[in-house]
This record gives structure tokens, sequence and C-alpha cells, in this order.
């Protein structure tokens, strides 16, 4: 069996990553969706709550299973699944940039392979960030989100008022 991770924090999941990642599973007989945790990062959303999006996400879509990648390397976590490749989605040669040494790296660690795949040219703007920020300022993002983060966003948006001045 051909089994990759496609792995993110994923706060929260949008199209450009589901596209990548239904892409990726037809290049791949399983697909792990890797919901990490970066300790020095602060998120929006809960990692059960991330877990949890994406899994309605995936749900209708066969060889695509999520799990939480837990502490560790990433490297570690495909050699513990039995992964051969870690799927990444580029969105601009900044991405290739940062990319990279990562993708080196986890190759020298443990032989996984990292695959390149080129984000569809209508979600290359997206990020989670700009999501949370153009939600948080009552713009419309249920084109570019799942369902289930739409839900998500739309109960947790902050107060019209911002502050003094606006």
């Amino acid at each position: 069996m051909r089994r990759a991770v496609c792995p993110g924090s994923f706060d929260p999941i949008h199209n450009g990553h589901l596209e990548v990642i239904a892409r990726a599973s037809g290049l791949f007989d399983e697909v792990i969706v890797a919901v990490s945790t970066n300790y020095a990062k602060k998120y929006r959303f809960p990692l059960e709550q991330r877990l949890e999006m994406a899994r309605a996400t995936f749900s209708a879509l066969s060889g695509i299973i999520v799990e939480p990648m837990g502490d560790g390397l990433l490297s570690d976590f495909c050699h513990d699944k039995g992964a051969s490749a870690i799927v990444k989605g580029l969105r601009s040669s900044s991405d290739f940039d940062y990319e990279l040494p990562m993708a080196t790296m986890n190759r020298q660690l443990s032989g996984v392979e990292t695959v390149f795949l080129p984000g569809e040219s209508r979600y290359l703007h997206l990020s989670s960030t700009l999501i949370k920020e153009v939600s948080d300022l009552g713009g419309d993002v249920s084109d570019f989100v799942p369902r289930a983060v739409m839900r998500k966003l739309s109960a947790g948006a902050p107060s019209p008022d911002r502050g003094p001045g606006h």
C-alpha cells in the first residue's frame, strides 16, 4: 500500500488544503491528514476542533484519514505509519524555499520523500491566517472554507465592535 502524510496545523482547514489533499488521494492508496500542534503558535481552534473540522471535511472521501500528529518529528510519524511520502502544497516560490530544507532533512532522517503539489490557481491566495482575519472583520469566507469550518467560524465570530474609532 502506498501511503502518504499531509501534515499541517489546519487552523482552520481551507479549500486550498482540501484541493491538494484530494489530489494526493489520487496518487496514493491512503492519505493521512496529520493535524499537528506547534506549541510556539497560538491557535484559534484547539486540536480537537481542528481534528473535528478535518474529519467532517473528508468524511465522504475514501482513502483519507485524519489523525493527530502528536509530539515529535514528522519523519518519525511517517515511519510509524508506514508512509513513504509527505505531500505538501505549494502556493509560491517562497513556499518552496521554506519547504525544501525540511524535505531534505526528513529524507535524511528516515528516507521519507516529499512530494510537492502546486496549488490550484484559484486558491493560491488562501492561508489560514488570511481566512481568520477576513472572517474576524466580517468578511464572507464561505467560498474558501468547507461547511464544517464555516459553522465554527460563524459560531465564534468576534463582536463587530473592535474598539474605539471603529
